[in-house]
């Protein structure tokens, strides 16, 4: 291969886009390409005998002595902004991650060969100034929008497009915002408003990459926009970065599953910090996270139980632990008529049931565990995956009752109730939105149905109880998704919910609409327990686990605990433990490291 003129060509490193692979790697500029490529341009290269994709994450940089450098092969486009390639370096230590993914994260979702012109200053929102909402101490929402770090309590029904618009109304006209959703469908649905209202928009929320997708990203890039975006828009280019606004800020969906296991959030607010622009995060029930993080913002006592519905809590605790799960006053609800949504967090017929002869819970004749019956019949094992036909090892009946049913045996009970069809939804269903009037699913439906008058919560005290550090917040979240379905108490929303605790205190926090109940219990268990946020917390697991924590040995500062296929890992700052972390060379294997962990 000909080498190229050292003297006319130019140095730059790049961040190969290969999987496992987390090395950066020199090559050489050719002056035709001198011009089109800068800090984040996206290249092609040639490695190992094959050409992949690339980003240049320096120029101009120093080369290995001694080292033949081979010339990029082709500039492919735009790439992340510098701020952004810079961003990943952190998100790679703050997470324990490999920057491929974030990049990837960063890039336009297709090809981009150059940016349109901005539109010209962003103009003010038109039409009226949405009404203020008055809390303790004379605040209002505008009081929230001048702190630097603002945590908004918004009831489930407050307008959050409302606070939206008086954020856009605040800013300077040559600086832009960065809007947060949970979902895509709720971010499509803020820029269509926003739109329609005659603001410039980005909308970099999108299911599958395209040219309609990149053009929306290069439109964010060029700047002069709102750029609205999900879970990925925390790194979508806002040139001009003036504000961030993060609605539910408690949702789990902000947090990246796969590794490294960012937090949209968290990724956000440091990018604020470094373009010193104010953040407001917004929820109807704020985690701990955001509360040690901003200056909490609450409506008045009056605002806020206008903004929650009316909870009817079914009290279980006479009845007998086997009965079904349709009781008397869910009879009654689905009677009123209107559309109702009912929930439980069960997939298939059936996960645990006992035989109607002899009592003996049906189990594995393999390894003694539970056996689950899924919606295609047959029993299955949840331990070891052992599968056989429906029927008792013990006695050899095949008439079993259900202790704990799924919701495809919930819709079938459902529909022979009411006498109409139910439809089902999981997180695995496809296809349109369902249509009957009655809708039976895990909290997926709570996602794919857009307004109800009311939602059911068939056996709530599964989340209450959750071997889960987080399972107060995420229960009661479940719950402020439901009434934000059914709206406030002035639209006559409700809630029904079955338990056997009915005055834990998730319940009597949506039953008096005071999240700050949850927040003073949780705050004492968890920084007892020495829990996060109040510790560092990371999970440690996958083939090569055992290697990769031998390596770590007993870092100061951290504690590792566990075995068996997984360790936690705990420090007193972030700091501490991701810089544990970084110092450990990763042994070539799979390996999974979750900092944050939210289902742990």
């Amino acid at each position: 291969m000909p080498v190229a003129d050292p003297n006319r060509d130019r140095v730059v490193r790049v961040v190969p886009d290969v999987a496992g692979l987390a090395k950066t790697f020199d090559y050489l500029l050719p002056a035709r390409h001198d011009e089109a490529v800068e800090v984040g341009t996206i290249v092609r290269v040639d490695l190992h005998g094959r050409r992949v994709r690339a980003w240049v994450v320096a120029v101009d940089v120093e080369p290995p002595p001694g080292v033949q450098l081979k010339p990029i092969a082709r500039v492919t486009g735009v790439g992340p902004p510098a701020e952004l390639v810079l961003l990943s370096t952190w998100a790679a230590w703050r997470w324990a991650g490999r920057r491929r993914s974030l990049l990837v994260a960063a890039s336009p979702p297709g090809r981009v060969m150059g940016l349109p012109s901005p539109d010209g200053p962003r103009p003010s929102p038109g039409g009226p100034r949405p009404s203020t909402i008055t809390v303790p101490a004379g605040a209002t929402v505008d009081a929230a929008l001048g702190l630097p770090r603002a945590v908004l309590r918004l009831p489930p029904a407050a307008d959050r497009y409302a606070l939206v618009v008086a954020a856009l109304g605040a800013l300077a006209t040559d600086r832009d915002a960065l809007v947060l959703c949970p979902s895509v469908d709720q971010a499509r649905t803020l820029a269509a408003r926003l739109r329609r209202s005659g603001l410039p928009v980005a909308c970099v929320a999108h299911e599958q990459p395209g040219t309609a997708a990149a053009s929306e990203w290069a439109r964010a890039a060029a700047g002069s926009c709102t750029v609205v975006g999900a879970r990925a828009g925390a790194w979508a280019p806002v040139p001009r970065l003036g504000r961030v606004v993060v609605l539910d800020e408690h949702d789990d969906s902000y947090q990246e599953e796969s590794s490294p296991t960012w937090h949209a959030r968290d990724v956000a607010v440091e990018r604020a910090r470094r373009a010193q622009a104010p953040v407001v995060l917004v929820s109807p029930c704020p985690t701990l996270e955001a509360l040690r993080w901003g200056t909490l913002v609450e409506p008045g006592r009056g605002e806020e139980r206008r903004g929650w519905p009316a909870l009817e809590l079914v009290d279980r605790r006479e009845e007998d632990p086997a009965a079904g799960l349709l009781t008397e006053p869910l009879a009654a609800l689905l009677r009123r008529g209107g559309r109702v949504v009912c929930v439980v967090n069960r997939t298939g017929r059936s996960r645990l049931s006992a035989c109607d002869r002899c009592r003996e819970i049906i189990a594995c004749t393999e390894c003694s565990g539970a056996m689950i019956q899924p919606a295609e019949g047959g029993l299955r094992c949840t331990r070891c995956g052992a599968e056989r036909p429906v029927v008792c090892a013990a006695c050899g009946t095949t008439r079993v009752r259900v202790l704990r049913p799924g919701v495809s045996r919930l819709r079938e009970e459902l529909a022979a109730l009411i006498g109409e069809p139910v439809d089902e939804v999981t997180a695995t269903s496809t296809g349109p939105a369902p249509t009957t009037r009655v809708v039976i699913g895990t909290e997926a439906a709570l996602h794919r149905v857009a307004r109800a008058d009311a939602v059911a919560f068939l056996d709530i005290d599964q989340e209450l109880l959750a071997p889960r550090e987080r399972a107060r917040e995420q229960a009661l979240a479940l719950l402020a998704r439901a009434a934000r379905l059914v709206r406030g108490r002035e639209e006559h929303g409700r809630v029904l919910v079955q338990t056997r605790r009915p005055d834990d205190v998730v319940l009597q926090a949506a039953l008096h609409a005071d999240p700050d109940r949850v927040r003073r219990v949780e705050e004492e268990v968890r920084r007892t327990l020495g829990l996060a946020p109040y510790r560092a917390v990371a999970l440690v697991s996958g083939a090569v686990a055992p290697a990769f924590v031998a390596a770590l040995g007993h870092p100061p500062g951290v504690e590792v605990q566990g075995g068996a296929g997984t360790w936690r890992l705990r420090a007193d700052a972030h700091d501490v433990l991701c810089d544990a972390l970084a110092a450990v060379p990763r042994p070539p294997g799979r390996l999974r490291l979750e900092v944050d962990p939210r289902r742990s």
